[in-house]
């Protein structure tokens, strides 16, 4: 066998060259102008969206950051109501008698100050004590405890309370426990 190639050898060679040339310049042939256009188009849709999302995404983080430091103190708050709740039944306890003596009058003020001074300390925080006698009963901030005939208040609003509700940023910390009004034509 001679190391050239025949004929038929050639015209083989060359056709599968011509074969595999053609599929090239038909990959590498020029796309319409129109169809580039349409995937431009496309990909700069898509970087716009991935953009926005991007961008949305860091503000909800900002936002949700920004409301963790706000209310982060609101489960220490919710702990020390209990204290200035029993504070405010001390000072409350003390018959109006009692108060004449100057070791209780004393022991009152005490009492008193300690109160102020916990409840000026909330309210530098954002945490304050909502006032809801004579309001209407709101169930989004109020809980009831027990209705109460009474005939000088309209029916539905909050008669008394046994508990002060408290807001943190205007959020509730804590509902009013309270007794609701009702008319006593109902009974």
């Amino acid at each position: 066998m001679s190391a050239h190639p025949t004929g038929d050898e050639q015209d083989r060679t060359a056709g599968a060259s011509a074969e595999g040339s053609s599929s090239a310049v038909e990959r590498d042939a020029p796309r319409p102008a129109a169809e580039l256009a349409a995937e431009l188009a496309e990909c700069k849709d898509r970087l716009l969206r991935a953009l926005a999302e991007q961008e949305n995404a860091r503000r909800r983080a900002q936002r949700e950051r920004d409301e963790a430091v706000k209310f982060a103190a609101s489960s220490l708050a919710r702990d020390l109501l209990a204290t200035a709740d029993n504070l405010r039944r001390a000072i409350e306890s003390v018959p109006e008698g009692q108060a004449a003596g100057e070791p209780v009058r004393q022991l009152l003020a005490g009492i008193v100050a300690t109160e102020r001074a916990l409840l000026e300390a909330l309210e530098k925080h954002g945490i304050r004590r909502i006032d809801v006698l004579g309001e209407p009963f709101d169930p989004e901030r109020h809980e009831a405890v027990f209705e109460v005939v009474d005939d000088e208040r309209p029916a539905g609003t909050v008669a008394a309370v046994l508990q002060p509700g408290y807001l943190h940023h205007e959020r509730l910390l804590r509902p009013a426990m309270v007794g609701v009004a009702r008319s006593g034509a109902a009974d």
